[in-house]
């Protein structure tokens, strides 16, 4: 029934117990915190072995819950007891006392952490909370309301109180206080959809995996537990046509797309995906369902995800990898990867289960390519080599009050590309699938990204975006430079038009492509069409490697400042598993250019169509046919 990934429910229910059972090697006598070695988080050590309580914690309510209950390992008293040590004495400097929660710049941790523990209690209430003492439940209940009370960071962080608020309802505690949270967080999430099933994490532009663990999970979940068929009404459908294009960035090894914050959370990539199973709202077949979760938990127990020695997650990709983590993240972090095990809530004998796997979007129906709008994205997908490719016209992670400043420079978000079998090279490395501006020796980064629109033909698709150049030492900005930019990708081609303006003299352009290490069987290729000093690229090293690679090599094009200081460049890349790709040579050229550089169509030489982007308006015209 598993052709694909071999995997079954029991194989599910086995992972969890695992990952739960070795974290409690490390826990305190009483079970309040769970000290799993490593490095510390910014938060503390203490923070730190609560994030270890409350995300195993997670995992185990999946698991038991799913199950009607039964809990071969008795993880469900376990808890218990950590609750009750923990929230006996919050603050104390002990050995159980968990922290309180407090504002979120203010050593906020715990807010996210209480969501969890909330949850959790939600779902095993029959077997947990109903069999507490009265002074347990008020103790908790006093210790989960400091996330009603305190503030969070302006982003998914306020749907921490609205999870904790739905539970204190759900066993008869609600008040006003838990109706303010709970209307609080649903209004700010009205705010930040910006439609196509896409949310923003606040009030800025930043689109991730975030939106399928958190900003679909936690509404959609506390509608489906209060059986409140309105509420689920407006977030479900929402999860669906969010699914129909974030279906796609799986790769047919079963990797999500690496891009954006927060990757060591791994496999919860899949937990939108099993939301939709058990809600019903979702555009995929159950067979074709299974085969993305499943094919996304066992891609990273199969390389290195879990520890060999200790049976822990570690923090990173495959296995450890500092570039992957965050300041925030702690030894425990991995852990919210305990999101995907919302699948196990879809009973044993739905199709879910049952049902034969299918191939994943991505492997199925040849070549795909989906523009999504609202977040300024294009999906690429090839059935070959089942790389997804993520095009990024759209999601930043810079502050919404911020300005263009180096600081706002972030490599999981700033580059043009991303994918399933890459990823991006360091900040002390040459920048993969970027172009820089060079003035006095200082290359710029990408920061704020602002969207110019996305769309999709028959086999084809673009985005565009226009951004200003940050340099990292010097004036920040060169007054009145600016990047506009599209992207026109068909089959495993990336053609790439970049229009600069205003180049101050002596300033040189590159544009480099995807990072790729040594002996992979993956290929990437780079050419330039018009405007660089030559079409071959040159070749640089980055020693530091990616997620995916020890070292990694990308190729590099170069172009200098013309006298009328706006520059059209356009080149056309390639990312490709296949074994001996053709080389992008005659693949396309440009046939004509107008304007000056303000208009451009490409000849595609296999059947003879044409794109024209011609830039000068508002925003980009873009056009491809015979």
């Amino acid at each position: 029934m598993s052709p694909c990934t071999g995997f079954t429910r029991a194989h599910w229910e086995a992972v969890a117990d695992g990952l739960v059972r070795a974290a409690w090697r490390w826990a305190t006598p009483g079970g309040a915190l769970l000290d799993l070695p490593g490095r510390p988080s910014v938060s503390g050590v203490r923070s730190d072995g609560l994030e270890g309580y409350a995300r195993t914690f997670l995992a185990a309510a999946f698991r038991v819950a799913g199950a009607g209950g039964e809990d071969p390992y008795g993880l469900l008293e376990r808890y218990a007891e950590g609750l009750a040590a923990g929230t006996r004495t919050p603050g104390r400097d002990d050995t159980e006392s968990w922290p309180p929660v407090r504002d979120h710049h203010a050593g906020g941790q715990p807010m996210v952490e209480a969501a969890s523990v909330a949850l959790g209690l939600r779902l095993t209430r029959p077997w947990l909370w109903d069999r507490l003492g009265e002074g347990t439940r008020d103790r908790a209940e006093e210790w989960l309301r400091g996330a009603l009370r305190h503030t969070p960071a302006p982003n998914n962080w306020y749907l921490f109180p609205l999870t904790v608020a739905g539970f204190l309802r759900s066993v008869g505690r609600g008040d006003a206080e838990t109706d303010r949270a709970v209307e609080r967080g649903l209004g700010l999430l009205e705010g930040w959809y910006r439609g196509g099933g896409w949310y923003a994490d606040g009030d800025g532009r930043a689109f991730d995996h975030y939106n399928g663990w958190a900003l679909h999970l936690y509404p959609v979940l506390h509608a489906h537990l209060s059986g409140d068929d309105a509420l689920l009404g407006v977030y479900g459908p929402r999860l669906r046509e969010h699914l129909e294009g974030f279906s796609l960035l799986f790769g047919g090894d079963g990797a999500p797309v690496y891009f954006g914050r927060s990757l060591t959370y791994r496999f919860a990539a899949g937990a939108a995906v099993g939301l939709g199973a058990l809600t019903g709202h979702t555009p995929l077949a159950p067979g074709a369902s299974r085969r993305l979760l499943s094919g996304c938990l066992r891609y990273f127990l199969d390389r290195g995800a879990v520890d060999a020695r200790d049976g822990l997650l570690t923090p990173g990709w495959h296995g450890p990898h500092a570039a992957t983590l965050q300041p925030y993240s702690g030894p425990a972090s991995p852990y919210w990867a305990s999101k995907a095990f919302v699948a196990l809530l879809v009973p044993a004998g739905d199709p879910l289960w049952t049902a034969r796997e299918e191939p994943g979007p991505a492997e199925a129906g040849g070549d795909r390519v989906r523009a999504l709008p609202a977040p300024g994205l294009l999906v690429q997908t090839t059935a070959a080599d089942g790389i997804a490719r993520l095009h990024n016209h759209g999601s930043d992670h810079v502050h919404p009050a911020g300005g263009d400043t180096a600081e706002g420079g972030d490599a999981l978000y700033g580059r043009f590309a991303y994918s399933t079998r890459t990823g991006p090279t360091s900040a002390a490395n040459p920048a993969d699938n970027h172009l820089s501006v060079e003035v006095g020796g200082v290359a710029s980064v990408r920061c704020r990204i602002r969207p110019l629109g996305a769309g999709q033909g028959d086999g084809w698709g673009w985005a565009a975006s226009w951004h200003r150049p940050v340099f990292p030492s010097g004036p920040a900005v060169v007054p009145g430079l600016r990047v506009e930019s599209v992207t026109v990708v068909r089959g495993r081609y990336e053609l790439r038009v970049h229009r600069a303006v205003r180049l101050p003299p002596g300033a040189r352009v590159r544009l480099t492509g995807w990072a790729a290490g040594p002996g992979e069987p993956l290929v990437s290729q780079l050419r330039g069409l018009y405007g660089w000093e030559a079409p071959e690229p040159g070749e640089v090293r980055a020693p530091q490697g990616t997620a995916f690679t020890r070292w990694a090599v990308l190729p590099r094009l170069t172009a200098r400042a013309p006298g009328g200081g706006t520059a059209l460049l356009v080149a056309l890349a390639s990312l490709t598993g296949e074994p001996s790709p053709e080389p992008p040579e005659g693949v396309a050229a440009v046939e004509r250019v107008a304007g000056g550089a303000d208009e451009v169509v490409v000849r595609w030489a296999g059947d003879g169509a044409r794109t024209r982007v011609a830039f000068g308006g508002p925003a980009p015209v873009v056009a491809h046919g015979p």
